[in-house]
């Protein structure tokens, strides 16, 4: 697949469009369970990258309660969301951030960092520096779990994914640059994680998960 530099997620038309189908994504829900069951105990701080809407950090903060979060996106629509949703939730912040730039440092260091369908928006070289910098925000034996969108092996499994979550010819976001599950799973070890593998998968979408060597 040709990876494109389009991101119309600093649209609101795109992201009202995408919150009206978010609920109807086949299997989601098993792959947010399977995301929870890879949090870490204690989970005392957690950063949710490109958080939409937050609802992957709802479920984290369902989960455990106890633990402080922060909140990244960038698009507009998503922040306003986010700050309703957890305007009454004294540990959670929203923070304004554009993945295709590096992490801030002064966010400091996580137990966790979670990804729901975000991190295919970047190009390939931006999802490996992101890799990386989420590698130096984890205390020792913290998790990645990334909820993603990936590519499929062959150009007729693409088009069977795609009917079969509704989307025709030509609607195609073209704001995804999917890439090949194994080279993520590849990228993560080669930067250090350990434990890497993909811990649920259905068609197109995966849960990449690894850890940070506990000291």
């Amino acid at each position: 697949m040709i990876e494109s530099h389009i991101n119309l997620w600093d649209t609101p038309e795109h992201a009202l469009a995408y919150l009206g189908r978010a609920d109807t994504i086949p299997h989601r829900t098993e792959g947010e369970a399977t995301l929870l069951e890879f949090l870490p105990r204690p989970l005392r701080r957690v950063l949710d990258l490109g958080s939409g809407d937050g609802r992957l950090l709802s479920l984290v903060k369902l989960a455990r309660p106890e633990a402080e979060a922060v909140a990244l996106d960038f698009s507009k629509l998503m922040l306003d969301r986010l700050r309703a949703r957890f305007a009454e939730v004294a540990t959670v912040a929203v923070v304004e951030h554009n993945l295709d730039v590096p992490l801030p440092s002064s966010l400091g260091t996580f137990d966790a960092v979670v990804s729901s369908f975000a991190i295919h928006h970047l190009t390939h070289e931006r999802k490996c520096e992101l890799f990386g910098e989420v590698f130096v925000a984890l205390r020792p034996g913290g998790v990645f779990a990334n909820l993603e969108h990936v590519d499929s092996p062959t150009a007729a499994l693409h088009e069977e994914f795609l009917a079969t979550i509704g989307v025709g010819p030509g609607e195609e976001d073209p704001s995804n640059k999917l890439l090949d599950l194994q080279q993520q799973l590849a990228w993560l070890r080669s930067i250090g994680f350990i434990d890497v593998d993909c811990q649920w998968k259905w068609r197109e979408l995966a849960l990449l998960v690894g850890r940070k060597m506990k000291l």
